[in-house]
């Protein structure tokens, strides 16, 4: 199966001239496809003309040079006392979810042969940087999760190419959210509002392919995203799985300038069940092999690049189903919470306090 790509284009060309797009011919069909497909799959496939294939290129050509260095230089960006959320991740940190959630386990084990993921051997062989993104809150009841950025030395472009390319990225998950919220049959700024001054985080990972390019080998184990929404840019290695909502496995095929978004743990909170937090994990794969294959013969970088931003819901808003989901079957079972609180909670399960995403 593929995922189906969505043209923002139509939806921002409305927006920007500043009229209701519920009013557009063909928009608001455009804005339910959008909410059926994040309901049924968990992710979605989408072109947006600010963000082009060539900044995407310019944010990984730094970040393949940046992780290409020494662990001792990137050693030097690493907060483990502010618990990892700005800086450097090293390697064999992140632990994912799958390995230490026994109701999850039980789950996997249940599943057809065919769907289920590559059990992890340990923590992910992958590194991480976390860049904040946007403004933060003067006042908050969660100041560790907005504090401030680490630069590593050498890298002058770093502060402008990060918060270009967040900034892009935090567009694209906002017109989303805005068609999401109208295809639901929402008040149009129903999430962004509550996405206000959240602490999104531009959070790319980087994967020794030389070291680790065996096929099996887990980079990310099976988790979902604890954030709103996540985005990614075109990875140059593929290996993403994702789960639909019917269970069936499938390996994400991103095309040339487009951007990945993944339902998070949030908005399934937001919305009563109705999205649940999408399923994935990152593996090297036989397209994997491929794409080392080609690089090599290419003399270009083996690190695995992921640009992911994750979008999140204010730390101090309140998470709790929102309009008519408030009425729905499920919505006993998301009771109203603070999503500062419900971060710390989701965090100390993976044993990651301050790391807000694991993608």
């Amino acid at each position: 199966m593929e995922l189906p790509v969505i043209d923002l284009a139509p939806y921002l060309e409305i927006a920007a001239e500043g009229d209701s797009p519920t009013s557009a011919s063909g928009l608001t069909d455009l804005c339910r496809e959008v909410s059926r497909i994040l309901k049924e799959t968990g992710a979605l496939l989408v072109k947006d003309p600010r963000c082009t294939a060539e900044d995407n290129d310019r944010f990984i050509d730094m970040m393949e040079k940046y992780f290409e260095k020494p662990a001792e230089f990137k050693r030097l960006q690493e907060r483990p006392f502010l618990h990892y959320q700005v800086g450097v991740t090293p390697e064999g940190v992140e632990v994912p979810r799958s390995l230490v959630d026994e109701e999850m386990q039980e789950k996997l084990k249940a599943m057809p042969k065919e769907n289920q993921p590559l059990t992890p051997k340990g923590p992910d062989p992958k590194w991480r940087y976390m860049w904040r993104v946007g403004p933060r809150p003067l006042k908050t009841r969660f100041q560790e999760l907005n504090s401030e950025p680490v630069i590593p030395e050498g890298f002058p472009e770093w502060k402008e190419t990060m918060d270009s390319w967040g900034y892009k990225m935090i567009s694209a998950v906002e017109a989303v959210a805005e068609m999401a919220a109208i295809g639901f049959g929402l008040p149009k700024d129903a999430f962004t509002s509550l996405m206000k001054q959240g602490p999104h985080l531009l959070a790319p990972t980087g994967s020794d392919l030389r070291r680790y390019g065996q096929e099996g080998t887990v980079f990310a184990g099976y988790h979902y995203d604890l954030n709103f929404l996540t985005i990614h840019g075109r990875s140059r290695f593929p290996g993403l799985n994702i789960w639909l909502r019917n269970g069936q496995k499938i390996e994400v095929k991103v095309p040339v300038g487009c951007l990945l978004i993944q339902t998070g743990k949030q908005i399934e909170w937001l919305t009563a069940g109705e999205c649940t937090a999408g399923m994935h994990e990152v593996v090297v794969t036989k397209r994997t092999i491929d794409a080392i294959n080609l690089a090599l013969e290419q003399n270009r970088s083996l690190w695995r690049v992921s640009s992911t931003l994750f979008a999140h819901i204010a730390s101090d808003a309140t998470l709790k189903p929102l309009g008519h989901f408030a009425e729905a079957p499920l919505a006993n079972k998301y009771p109203p919470l603070c999503a500062g609180e419900f971060v710390e909670q989701e965090l100390a399960v993976i044993n990651l306090k301050g790391n807000i995403g694991e993608s």
